[in-house]
């Protein structure tokens, strides 16, 4: 048997059965093991190829894309610590829910473990972060050895979609010599089962009559319940949980990830600033639920989080269409494994409507009238992040796509960015909540879903600079908004805010870096506001501008802090006048 034949043949049988799957994108790191397939998948027409040298950026990217696109992404890497650094983003995309097929190549049998130069132990090398891991057979051009790795490849990336979606590792041994026969014109002509060596169906899970009966029957007497919905990727819930609210006259309390505070929907149930008044006892004690329906991930707030604690008391329902345990608190009383548009449809089939209560409308009271005093208590004269958010849903055009980093972003997203009627689609790294890799995410991201803006702080932007090396090489879209605090701005509100002693040294880590000169090398647009009038401008003006625009925003962390506890402060104040009867 010729060794470049076997190789050959082997790696173009896995390949065609990748584009049969559906997989469309592909993530390159260059290396010298990973030569035979990379060299092979430049060659299909069916694949879109994304070079990225930087392995721990370009996993990343490939994950960004995964999440804008919903299929599996196909990151390809060498042996050695190349393989390591994909660990972030895996680990990242186990907890989110985010489908990736992980390649690495590897070193052969007799060279593992005997002083080979980069060869490290790849065996289950992410451990539990991935669904499913296979050591790969060594190439062979036997009939048999085809199918195999056809139907490990259908396995392997119907695996990934799997409810609930997620990475899945497969290791390549590669001997030398590396180079396949790329002269074949029927290189991806397969002689068997051309359309798809195995298909595999995906079902959602679904109640029985009896079950939605049950639920509806138990709905149907309760007055005071509330819905709760987090970050969920089901484009026909939106629509089906507004009408369920409806029925059952429960608020829905929308984290930003959840697609409820953007959109056409009315948006007449919708709580959009629970954040604000959940932290104070006066609201809590005038809305404590007897029933809590939760859909999606956990909510970013923690004002919302600690109420739900609180209330244990009351019945607490979690549906998850995915099957998983979104419970960290064991907070539920019970669990639902159903597609969650389809509850919303089985309970609003059988569920009587019921007779409207005032509950629902102390919710909506108490959400107008924080908004209105936080509102009042904005800085609209010095550049502050609050006001950030609450500017992005009149500056950012129709059907455009937000990514948010993590730290206080996310949590000023959560407070500020409040219902809108344009069509934006929030997106967020919220698996494992991590600062790394967010640029190369949101600009995977952009792909599939633009125009997308970024809005981060300056200690994650510098976390993943070498992320932006794909908006120069692939001409891609970004605008980020890039709050620069000069430092960790989140510290400042945890309680080692209070400890002088090292705070900066150990926690506000201050940077002071110019980053006009990064974003310059990567070919971009750097823009530092003024003031508002600037800001507004920098935003609408990027619209027309191709490439990478970073539009920086310089803020101070304690006076930020110092605003942020005005603007409770005023949100306190407006309902101490509710419960004194004031309106």
């Amino acid at each position: 048997m010729n060794h470049q034949s076997a190789l050959t043949a082997y790696i173009a049988a896995f390949v065609a059965e990748l584009v049969n799957t559906g997989i469309k994108d592909v993530v390159v790191s260059p290396g010298s093991r990973s030569t035979p397939m990379a060299m092979v998948m430049a060659e299909h027409p069916g694949l879109n190829l994304h070079i990225h040298v930087d392995e721990r950026s370009a996993a990343f990217f490939a994950l960004g894309i995964a999440k804008a696109s919903g299929r599996p992404a196909v990151m390809l890497c060498t042996s050695g610590t190349a393989a390591a650094n994909y660990f972030p983003a895996i680990v990242e995309a186990r907890y989110s829910r985010v489908p990736l097929l992980v390649l690495t190549a590897d070193r052969p049998h007799e060279l593992r473990d005997v002083g080979a130069p980069q060869a490290i132990d790849q065996m289950d090398l992410y451990g539990k972060h991935v669904k499913w891991f296979a050591e790969m057979a060594l190439p062979e051009e036997a009939v048999d050895m085809l199918r195999y790795a056809r139907m490990v490849c259908g396995r392997a990336a119907s695996i990934a979609i799997q409810a609930p979606a997620g990475p899945v590792h497969l290791n390549f041994p590669f001997r030398e010599p590396l180079i396949p026969n790329l002269e074949n014109d029927r290189l991806f002509e397969l002689a068997e089962r051309a359309e798809g060596y195995v298909s595999v169906t995906q079902g959602k899970r679904v109640l029985d009559e009896q079950g939605f009966k049950r639920i509806s029957s138990l709905l149907g007497k309760v007055e005071r319940g509330i819905i709760v919905c987090g970050q969920l990727d089901n484009n026909a819930f939106s629509a089906k949980v507004e009408a369920l609210a409806e029925a059952i006259g429960f608020p829905i309390l929308a984290d930003p990830l959840s697609q409820l505070r953007s959109g056409s929907n009315s948006g007449k149930w919708v709580v959009d600033a629970y954040d604000s008044f959940l932290r104070f006892e006066e609201a809590k004690r005038q809305i404590k639920p007897e029933v809590i329906i939760r859909f999606g991930a956990m909510p970013v707030s923690k004002a919302l989080t600690i109420f739900l604690k609180e209330n244990r008391e009351a019945r607490q329902i979690v549906v998850d269409g995915s099957g998983g345990w979104l419970d960290p608190h064991a907070l539920s009383t019970e669990m639902i494994y159903c597609d969650e548009a389809l509850f919303c449809d089985g309970l609003l089939e059988n569920i009587n409507k019921v007779p409207h209560t005032n509950y629902a409308d102390k919710w909506q009271m108490l959400n107008s009238k924080s908004k209105k005093a936080m509102d009042a208590e904005m800085d609209r004269e010095k550049l502050n992040e609050s006001l950030v958010y609450r500017e992005l849903p009149d500056l950012l055009p129709d059907g455009s796509s937000l990514f948010v980093g993590n730290s206080m972003p996310i949590r000023d997203l959560d407070s500020f960015f409040w219902l809108n009627s344009k069509q934006i689609n929030v997106m967020a790294n919220r698996g494992a909540n991590g600062i790394d890799g967010v640029i190369s995410t949101a600009l995977g991201a952009s792909i599939y879903a633009s125009p997308m803006y970024l809005v981060l702080g300056d200690l994650t932007f510098y976390h993943d600079l070498n992320g932006l090396l794909p908006a120069k090489l692939y001409d891609l879209n970004l605008t980020v908004i890039l709050i620069n605090n000069n430092g960790g701005g989140i510290f400042s509100f945890l309680p080692q805010s209070g400890q002088s002693r090292n705070f900066e040294r150990l926690f506000g880590t201050p940077l002071d870096l110019d980053f006009s000169h990064v974003v310059e090398m990567y070919g971009g647009t750097f823009t530092r506001v003024h003031d508002w009038t600037h800001f507004n401008d920098a935003i609408i003006s990027a619209k027309d501008k191709p490439g990478l625009k970073v539009i920086e925003v310089v803020t101070n962390r304690e006076a930020n802090a110092a605003e942020h506890r005005r603007i409770w402060s005023a949100v306190s104040r407006e309902i101490s006048k509710l419960e004194d009867g004031v309106q």
